[in-house]
């Protein structure tokens, strides 16, 4: 009797000593960041939107009608994004999954040119080329990253198709990463070297975020492997 409880609460404990610590996935604090530099952007730059008084509407009005369904596509693309990297909606939701991805190219094929114009009409006004040329280049990014991630979906290669909406994905936070480090460091008169570091990161970034997802899957298959071979043994024994 005393061999079978013993053998038992080593049984009942060992898993939780494997187990140890639950931290949250890679994944969901790297969208929690992006959350809360959503939540800083349209507190900091965007909060003219409600307040009529506020000195910006006259910097837009010349470009007003073109910034409306900019701004709109533009943040549907950026808040449906998300959405599409999530496991449970693509597997138990894959008609809605399918239909955010058709909004989210919608938003990318629309929005994306749509800002480089406004900008190109911001230089008419007296406002600095860098800036075209990197919404430009932005815009070139991230049609050309979307368009290859529905080229993929299309021929049926998942793997392929998930690996360049990340990059899709992190060539649209470029509005974002800008208007934040902007407005966290102060750092305005660095706008265009900080404009263009965020538009030359954006791809390497997301391959990085691509690798280490990679790595943490390598690392994570042997430990279970070897979790499995040692209960395996203990119930042997």
């Amino acid at each position: 009797m005393e061999t079978g409880i013993s053998t038992s609460s080593q049984s009942a404990a060992s898993p939780a000593a494997l187990k140890g610590i639950s931290w949250p996935r890679p994944k969901y604090i790297l969208f929690a960041f992006i959350g809360l530099m959503y939540a800083y952007v349209l507190w900091k730059n965007e909060s003219f939107l409600l307040n009529p008084k506020d000195p910006e509407w006259p910097h837009i009005e010349s470009f007003k009608w073109w910034l409306l369904p900019h701004g709109l596509t533009a943040a549907c693309a950026l808040f449906l994004g998300p959405l599409q990297f999530s496991d449970r909606l693509r597997k138990r939701f894959a008609k809605a999954h399918r239909v955010i991805g058709r909004f989210y190219v919608a938003g990318v094929f629309i929005g994306a040119p749509l800002g480089f114009y406004i900008q190109y009409v911001e230089e008419q006004m007296g406002g600095t080329r860098n800036f075209t040329i990197a919404a430009a280049a932005d815009a070139v990014l991230w049609i050309f990253s979307t368009v290859m991630a529905l080229m993929f979906i299309l021929q049926g290669k998942v793997q392929q198709h998930r690996q360049w909406m990340t990059r899709s994905f992190a060539s649209a936070i470029i509005f974002l990463e800008v208007r934040a480090i902007i407005g966290l460091t102060g750092w305005g008169r660095y706008a265009e070297i900080i404009v263009w570091c965020c538009v030359a990161a954006a791809i390497p970034l997301a391959d990085f975020v691509l690798q280490w997802q990679d790595l943490h899957r390598t690392r994570a298959t042997p430990a279970k492997s070897s979790r499995f071979a040692h209960w395996a043994q203990v119930a042997v024994q």
